[in-house]
């Protein structure tokens, strides 16, 4: 498929589509290898990724879960939410921990770091559309905790979640409207 057939396919695609084939270690490595080339500002590379994959995944759904029952007053709990959260996990053949690493002498602005995070991300979203590998970036509430699932470095924090699996099912397509209402032409 050419790059603009691949842009034009890429989307959000949840756990609820995905199959139950495991994503090999050599593919999600490519994928992250794809991650690594986005561009940034004075070569800061500041995304930070960490892979869960087997019960390491069932343990971070775990920790979002709990996050979530006890962050969440009782009225406006659900336990359905929280049995969603547990099911996402395990549904998932991979869940990768989106994180940035702050440039320790601050020689670009923060957004840009962040924006350099985003596409690398974007790098790796395109990769799973071309391998048929759905995914989406998820950023609950719990994400600001997450250092106390796991030790993050100084001035690293994580942004949100990139669940991941090989689609088990047609996937809806996407609309968007037309690029002529958002863009404005001077000559």
């Amino acid at each position: 498929m050419d790059i603009h057939q691949l842009i034009r396919k890429r989307r959000s695609v949840f756990p609820g589509f995905y199959s139950d084939k495991p994503i090999e270690r050599a593919v999600l490595e490519q994928i992250l290898e794809n991650a690594n080339w986005a561009p940034s500002h004075k070569l800061t590379e500041p995304w930070r990724y960490k892979v869960f994959q087997g019960d390491s995944k069932l343990k971070l759904g775990a920790f979002l879960a709990e996050w979530y029952k006890e962050h969440t007053p009782e009225a406006k709990y659900s336990e359905l939410k929280y049995n969603k959260t547990l099911k996402k996990a395990k549904r998932s053949g991979a869940i990768i921990a989106i994180c940035m690493q702050r440039d320790a002498e601050e020689r670009v602005p923060e957004w840009e770091e962040l924006a350099s995070v985003a596409c690398s991300v974007q790098n790796m979203w395109l990769s799973c559309t071309a391998l048929d590998i759905g995914c989406y970036w998820s950023t609950p509430k719990s994400i600001h905790d997450y250092g106390k699932f796991q030790k993050l470095e100084e001035g690293e924090r994580c942004i949100g979640l990139l669940y991941m699996g090989y689609q088990g099912q047609e996937v809806p397509d996407s609309k968007r409207g037309p690029i002529g209402d958002k863009v404005i032409w001077y000559e």
